[in-house]
């Protein structure tokens, strides 16, 4: 891996990269958008890709949002998109246990979007919204529901010890499934506030549980497997655009596809210098193939290749 500048490469070099990939996954969050901001000339650069023939799929690890709610996400924020193009990971736990024939109940420390994802596999679940502690609770037992055969972690905004309470009970028999969703740590965000990810409740319930989750997002193999599944993918003519090295890139990496690293989110210049010079194989793989300051910084290279393609 070499990380290198797509701005200082000469102009028929950029070109060259540009056409030496026909599909381009893209993480959401700190790539195309922060919340409901769209980051500038994103949204022209992905339909653009689109419009030159490249396949598009919006590859995302929010447990948030369910497939229908990320294309009226894309539409509103003028991104080109339908169902088929997105991967998120409420609907890959929905599809993980139908996968599994699964015809039990779902523990959800989760949203919504989970929920909705499970309703529309036909999966049954309990869970979802706040669980507060009241009098005795933590000394109390609760009365398990019999029908509870898996456990989902998803980003929960009402993560509580009685959730964990819940989780763990539930996990102690081996039989019940353990699901995470992803294992981002931390969300980007524009402002010094930290907001704790997916990652930091999966790890809890994992502590408490004295077990380990499949995990559906990226970097873990689940997601490439449904990938490469749904879509036929050619890895070596596909290109992964990420800002988090630990999930985007490495998942690149791991899956034999081009890696670009935008530097809008989460990973920092600085870190990737210190992966170059680290002598750690784990370390190594976090360095994107190229990077850029903004997605939207490929636009002016794009219109370029629009142009020569109406000329050819």
């Amino acid at each position: 891996m070499s990380a290198i500048n797509i701005k200082s490469l000469a102009r028929q070099d950029v070109l060259h990269f540009l056409r030496s990939f026909d599909t381009v996954l893209t993480d959401c969050d700190g790539v195309l958008w922060m919340n409901m901001t769209p980051l500038p000339n994103s949204s022209s650069v992905m339909n653009l890709f689109r419009k030159l023939g490249k396949r598009i799929f919006y590859v995302t690890n929010n447990s948030t949002k369910t497939r229908d709610d990320l294309v009226e996400k894309c539409k509103t924020l003028k991104f080109q998109a339908n169902k088929d193009d997105i991967l998120c990971t409420s609907n890959l736990s929905a599809c993980y246990l139908q996968s599994l024939g699964f015809r039990k109940k779902a523990y959800v420390i989760g949203s919504e979007a989970i929920a909705k994802e499970l309703e529309q596999a036909g999966i049954s679940y309990c869970g979802i919204g706040p669980d507060t502690i009241s009098q005795n609770t933590l000394y109390s037992v609760f009365e398990k529901d019999p029908e509870v055969a898996a456990v989902i972690v998803g980003f929960d905004e009402h993560f509580s010890y009685p959730k964990m309470v819940k989780a763990a009970t539930y996990l102690s028999d081996a039989s019940v499934h353990f699901i995470g969703t992803n294992t981002d740590e931390r969300f980007p965000v524009s402002n010094d506030v930290i907001i704790p990810g997916t990652g930091s409740l999966v790890r809890c319930i994992e502590s408490c549980s004295e077990r380990k989750a499949i995990i559906m997002g990226k970097p873990e193999e689940y997601m490439a497997k449904m990938l490469k599944e749904r879509s036929n993918i050619n890895p070596q003519r596909t290109l992964m655009i990420g800002d988090r090295c630990n999930t985007d890139i490495i998942f690149g990496t791991r899956c034999g596809f081009l890696t670009l690293l935008v530097l809008t989110g989460v990973t920092a210049l600085s870190d990737v210098e210190k992966w170059k010079q680290s002598g750690q194989q784990e370390e190594r793989d976090l360095v994107p193939n190229y990077y850029i300051d903004a997605l939207g910084d490929l636009l002016p290279y794009l219109k370029e290749l629009e142009t020569l393609s109406e000329v050819s």
